[in-house]
This record gives C-alpha cells, sequence and structure tokens, in this order.
C-alpha cells in the first residue's frame, strides 16, 4: 500500500511516499481503507517532538475516514463495511489501524472529506471547551487564529454549546466569512492589541475561556482579557513563542486556571477516555447539522507537499483534507 513518511533531518524533515506492507490489526484494532486523511499543523511542527530525532522516520497522518475492512480478533462493536471515523496513526495511507475505542462511526450527513477532518481536532477542541474548560451556555470565548482549524472548529463547538464567541485573525476576508458560523465580534489583528475591544465586547468583564492557538506572543494580552475564574487552554504556538510573562497578581485575584491541550505524552487509554462523551454530547450536533466541519480544500494524494504548502502560508478557512486514491 502507499504511505506517507516523514524523515527528521539536521534541518527539519522530509517527507516521501513509500510502498509499505498492509498492517494487520491486534485483538482490539479495526483495519480502515481509508478515503481522506485530515492535515493538522502540529504533525509538521519539529518542535513539538512528535517525530523523533534526526534520521528517525515515521509514517505520518493523524486522523482520517474510511471503511472497515477487517477487525481484530476481540472487537465485537464493529464489523466488515462500517463507515469510520477516528484519530489513527499513519492516515496518510491507503489503509490504517484504529484502536477500537477511537473509531466512531460515521454521521450519515458528512462527506468523507468532512468526516476526515473531525476525529482529532473536535476531540481537541471537546477537551479545550468541555472537559477541561468547562463552558457553560451564555459565557464569552476568546480563540486567538479563529481561522484556523482548530479554531472554526472552536467557534462551531462554543456556539453550539450556546456560548458567545470573539475571534482574532489576520484576515478581514476570513472574519467575515465566519460571521456565517456565528462568529460574535471578529477582530482583524495579528498582534497582542486586542484587550480592549475584549473589554467593550464584555461589557467590561473579560472573557470566561481563551483558546490560544497562536502562542507566546498573545498570552500576556490574553491574561488581562481574563474574566474572575476563567480558563485559559494552550493548544499551540504557530508563533514560534515558547516563554511569556505570566500576571502573577491577576493569577491570584481573580483565581485563574491555565491548563494545555497536547495528547503527545497521554498513553492510548488516556486518550480514548475522553471518546465517550464527545461521542455523546458533540456528534448529535453534527448529525443534527448544528456543526458541520468546514473544509476549506482537497488536495489528492500525490500531493501531500502542496497541501503543506497551503497550510504553511496560512492561506486556508478551516481545514485541509487529503483524498486516498479510490476514495
Amino acid at each position: 500500500m502507499k504511505s506517507y513518511w516523514m524523515t527528521m533531518t539536521d534541518k527539519g524533515f522530509e517527507l516521501d511516499q513509500r510502498e509499505v506492507a498492509q498492517p494487520e490489526p491486534g485483538p482490539q484494532q479495526v483495519l480502515v481503507r481509508l478515503h481522506a486523511a485530515g492535515l493538522n499543523r502540529g504533525e509538521f511542527i519539529s518542535g513539538h517532538g512528535l517525530h523523533g530525532k534526526s534520521g528517525a522516520a515515521k509514517a505520518i497522518g493523524m486522523e482520517g475516514a474510511g471503511e472497515v475492512v477487517k477487525v481484530g480478533d476481540s472487537v465485537n462493536s464493529l464489523k466488515e463495511g462500517d463507515k469510520v471515523m477516528g484519530r489513527c496513526a499513519a492516515a496518510f495511507s491507503e489503509y490504517a489501524l484504529m484502536d477500537v475505542r477511537e473509531a466512531m462511526p460515521m454521521p450519515e450527513n458528512l462527506s468523507w472529506e468532512q468526516a476526515a477532518s473531525m476525529p482529532l481536532t473536535f476531540l481537541v477542541v471537546h477537551d479545550m471547551l468541555v472537559l477541561q474548560g468547562h463552558l457553560a451556555a451564555g459565557e464569552w470565548v476568546l480563540i486567538n487564529g479563529v481561522s484556523s482549524g482548530v479554531g472554526v472548529a472552536a467557534l462551531q463547538m462554543a456556539k453550539a454549546l450556546g456560548a458567545k464567541v470573539i475571534g482574532t485573525s489576520g484576515s478581514a476576508d476570513k472574519l467575515a466569512r465566519l460571521k456565517a458560523l456565528g462568529l460574535d465580534v471578529g477582530l482583524c489583528t495579528r498582534k497582542a492589541d486586542f484587550h480592549d475591544a475584549v473589554m467593550q465586547a464584555t461589557d467590561g468583564k473579560g472573557v470566561n475561556l481563551v483558546v490560544n492557538t497562536v502562542g507566546g506572543s498573545v498570552f500576556a494580552e490574553d491574561v488581562r482579557c481574563m474574566a474572575f475564574q476563567a480558563r485559559h487552554a494552550t493548544v499551540g504556538y504557530v508563533d514560534g513563542v515558547l516563554k511569556a510573562e505570566i500576571d502573577i497578581e491577576a493569577l491570584h485575584a481573580r483565581r485563574l486556571t491555565f491548563f494545555g491541550v497536547s495528547n503527545k505524552q497521554r498513553s492510548a487509554d488516556q486518550r480514548a477516555q475522553g471518546v465517550p462523551a464527545f461521542k455523546s454530547q458533540i456528534l448529535p450536533f453534527v448529525t443534527e447539522g448544528r456543526i458541520v466541519p468546514l473544509v476549506d480544500r482537497v488536495f489528492p494524494f500525490g500531493e501531500l507537499a502542496q497541501a503543506k504548502a497551503m497550510m504553511d502560508a496560512n492561506q486556508h478557512l478551516g481545514k485541509i483534507v487529503l483524498g486516498i486514491p479510490g476514495g
């Protein structure tokens, strides 16, 4: 089968397409014939430590959708022919293995491409907004980089949960397009200069939850925007700024909470823990059409490099998806 691999180098990494053996499912795994796979910025950032040291190579891709073609000996919840979506390693391949706990039934109203763009991104957002963020209806959310894949998913889920959303982006056009998804306040900026506008929108109270997809360059400004007992989620650092000052007085007086959202060091059991809640709390919004994954562009399987280049150039709104041959 065809599969994309990443090899780490002293200067970054190299991508190549290989012909490898089709994997066999373990007792609690299913083999999925993938039809589409979603791109995620984190898997292409060497500083995230996902791919090892120089010289290390591994199959890449982190989420996809397709049909079950073989089940492990202990699997009784899925069968051959079932349409599924889920997080999985080596998703930029014709076939991939999914932990049966991660394989979710694909909503009938989604295309392969939409389904492939959901699992990792929306599970991360569910972790931020619900499991750790405890977002309640009527609360305000500030999303730095709202036009990114995670940003758009956070906007959609927050609105489905009844929250109000302020989003920042360097593109006025993208912000205007996100109004249709319920964006309450769009702030066109890539700088840490949004405090006054945020306070004006929230009647001087500040936001209850911050989703920081940008990194350290906006961290201090985020803290200034946080309300009493607000929460701050760090999910990325595309700005490359890994250090930031923290206002200890604000942390103390306003009883603030800061947490990170990453699966890098979590075990398979830990990653799977949140899936049942996601299926019961969020998938109904998808089947009802209240959440519709936003796919900007689908690239043919042979054009992963071009798909990555589009993502690096921040040209997309929502998700970029790789089509799989025969999908």
